[in-house]
C-alpha cells in the first residue's frame, strides 16, 4: 500500500494490496477497498462501504456518506462498488436506506464523470457512462451499457433499460425502455441507440428488429398493451427483443411515450 502521510485511515478499515491513498483523504472504520484501487487527494470514504479492485476515485469525492433522506435514522446501510470503475471529481455516492434493499450499488467498468450524484438505493449495472452532472434520485435502477448525457436528471424510482441513452439536459420522469434514446425536459423518445448497438456487436438484423420494435411501440398508434403483445410475439424469434418485453411487463412509473 502507498498511503500519503496526511491521509487518515481508520485502523478498522481494510485495504487490499497495491491500494494508493492520496493526500488529506479520509477512510472510515467500516470501509473495505480492493486491490490496486487508486484514491486521489481529499476523498472522503465513510459508512459501510465496500469497493472492489482496480478502481480510480478522483479528488474531492464523497463516497458512502449517509443518504439524503429525512427518514434515515442511522441504520447500518451500505454502498457497494464493483471493479474497474472510474469516478471523477466531486462525485457523491450515498448508502442505501432501510425502506429499500439497504444498499446502493455501482457495478463494474463504469465511467462516472465529474459532479455525478448517485442517491440512496440506486442500482447501477456495468459498462455505463454518466457524463458530467448526471443526477440520480433515490431508488433509480440503471441497466448495463446505459449512457447519460450531461446534466441528465432522473426522478426517483425510475428504471432505465440496458443500452438506453439520454441527451444533454434530459429530465427523465418515467421509465426509459431498453435501446431507446431520450431527450428533452420532460424526456421524449428519439429513436434507438443504433450506433451504440453496432459498436457492441449487435448484428444488422438485430438492429433492424429493434428498430421495428421501436416503431411498434412509438409510431404505430397502438395502445401500450397492444404494442406489448405484438413485441412479445416477435420476441419468440428475436431474442434481442426479450429485454424490452420484460421491461414493459414490470410495474413502475410508466414509460416515456
Amino acid at each position: 500500500m502507498n498511503i500519503h502521510p496526511t491521509a487518515i485511515v481508520h485502523a478498522g478499515a481494510r485495504l487490499g494490496a497495491g491500494v494508493e491513498v492520496g493526500p488529506y483523504s479520509v477512510i472510515g472504520e467500516h470501509v473495505e477497498v480492493g486491490d490496486n484501487t487508486w484514491i486521489g487527494s481529499h476523498v472522503v470514504i465513510g459508512g459501510h462501504t465496500r469497493i472492489g479492485r482496480d478502481n480510480r476515485i478522483f479528488q474531492f469525492c464523497s463516497v458512502g456518506e449517509v443518504p439524503q433522506d429525512k427518514k434515515y435514522a442511522g441504520e447500518p446501510t451500505r454502498l457497494e462498488i464493483g471493479d474497474r470503475n472510474t469516478i471523477r471529481e466531486f462525485c457523491t455516492l450515498n448508502c442505501g436506506t432501510a425502506q429499500d434493499a439497504g444498499v446502493t450499488r455501482l457495478g463494474n467498468d463504469n465511467w462516472i464523470m465529474a459532479y455525478v450524484h448517485l442517491a440512496h438505493d440506486c442500482q447501477v449495472g456495468n459498462h455505463t457512462i454518466f457524463a458530467n452532472n448526471a443526477q440520480l434520485a433515490g431508488h433509480v435502477h440503471v441497466g448495463d451499457w446505459v449512457i447519460l448525457g450531461g446534466f441528465t436528471g432522473v426522478h426517483q424510482f425510475v428504471w432505465l433499460g440496458a443500452h438506453s441513452m439520454t441527451a444533454v439536459g434530459t429530465v427523465l420522469l418515467q421509465d426509459l425502455p431498453p435501446y431507446v434514446m431520450a431527450a428533452g425536459n420532460t424526456a421524449e423518445p428519439r429513436g434507438i441507440n443504433s450506433e451504440g448497438l453496432k459498436r457492441r456487436g449487435f448484428s444488422p438484423e438485430s438492429v433492424m428488429a429493434i428498430r421495428r420494435a421501436y416503431k411498434t411501440l412509438y409510431k404505430s398508434g397502438l395502445k401500450l398493451d397492444e404494442a406489448r403483445a405484438i413485441l412479445a410475439a416477435e420476441a419468440a424469434t428475436v431474442a434481442e427483443l426479450t429485454p424490452m418485453v420484460d421491461f414493459l411487463a414490470r410495474p413502475g412509473r410508466g414509460i416515456i411515450r
